[in-house]
């Protein structure tokens, strides 16, 4: 475990600190900011997302159908409940709720997923599946979702303020709606590129090898500058660790992969406990760093989010510990 820290957690926290001493001594103006966050969420995360998901087979979907169902259902049910309680309980818009789940509801999956699973149950067939379908859900589903609720809840707000107007500012008609939303959301990149990759999965469009390196190449500066980033947009608010954060921080590293093991050995999977061990880990990872990073870009729940990836990264650090502990004694209770 001290290994994965060092090798994984600790860089994180130290490049989210270095993002955070250039944003304080105004290394970046404003437009750079902006721009990290537009090369990101336009260019190195839907290339991440898409290479990482038109690698798997239509055989991943199947070869567990158990794990498949509970990874699809548990995970974005968890996204769902995360959204409608930060609106309930913490009384935040639509918009800001969306972040909020995209963040607090969402585990980093594609940047930590091989690099923590791998060296505690070994590379494997089974660790690739749950890492896999895991990654597919997370990228394929909750962030188009989280994305059409941004969408829609800023059309509302938008709404709300100009009266209902009609026009937007270069005069043509604005449409809005929930379908308009969504139909808004998947256009933008990082929610058409692990759309599109599943598409092709599902129909059998194969890739072939020699295209992979021009993908990953861009794709390997997604997670830095991501990284980067969130220490950027921490240092242009106040740190906060209030209720909320809190919450946050409680909700994705613990109450998360705790639902998703008490359903996995609800639906027969207790022949399987190392199969459950993954899932868990898999989804008590921190937060997915394209939280921050749309939070970033359309200057939405910027501290609270910020402040939760920052709190959950170093609080992974011992309930990961607490899970691989406690996993086992699980095991022989349920």
């Amino acid at each position: 475990m001290g290994k994965i820290f060092l090798d994984d957690i600790l860089p994180i926290i130290v490049i989210m600190i270095l993002g955070y001493v250039l944003g304080k001594a105004h290394y970046f103006n404003d437009n750079q900011r902006q721009g990290l966050n537009s090369f990101v969420l336009d260019i190195a995360l839907p290339a991440a997302l898409f290479i990482s998901i038109v690698s798997a087979s239509r055989q991943l979907f199947v070869q567990d159908g158990v794990l498949t169902l509970i990874s699809i259902f548990g995970v974005t049910g968890m996204f769902m409940l995360s959204y409608f309680l930060d609106r309930w309980w913490f009384h935040r818009s639509m918009a800001e709720a969306a972040v909020c789940a995209l963040i607090a509801g969402s585990p980093t999956i594609g940047f930590l997923g091989f690099a923590v699973l791998d060296p505690i149950y070994g590379d494997n067939v089974n660790t690739n599946l749950v890492i896999g379908i895991v990654s597919i859900v997370v990228n394929a589903i909750t962030i188009p979702i989280g994305l059409s609720l941004v969408e829609h809840g800023m059309a509302k707000e938008e709404d709300a303020q100009s009266e209902k107007k009609e026009e937007s500012a270069d005069g043509k008609k604005k449409h809005t709606g929930v379908w308009w939303s969504i139909l808004d959301a998947i256009e933008k990149p990082v929610a058409a590129a692990p759309l599109l990759a599943v598409i092709c999965v599902l129909i059998g469009i194969h890739f072939p090898d020699w295209i992979k390196p021009t993908f990953n190449l861009v794709a390997k500066a997604n997670s830095g500058v991501a990284v980067l980033a969130a220490g950027l947009a921490l240092s242009t608010v106040s740190f906060s660790f209030d209720l909320e954060v809190i919450w946050n921080t409680i909700y994705r590293l613990l109450i998360t992969p705790a639902v998703l093991v008490l359903v996995a050995y609800w639906c027969g999977m207790g022949s399987s406990p190392t199969k459950i061990a993954m899932l868990c880990l898999a989804t008590a990872l921190p937060p997915a760093f394209s939280g921050i990073i749309i939070s970033s870009r359309y200057n939405i729940y910027v501290r609270e989010g910020a402040s939760s990836v920052a709190v959950s990264t170093v609080g992974f650090a011992l309930t990961s510990i607490l899970w691989i502990w406690l996993l086992p004694i699980l095991g022989h209770v349920l």
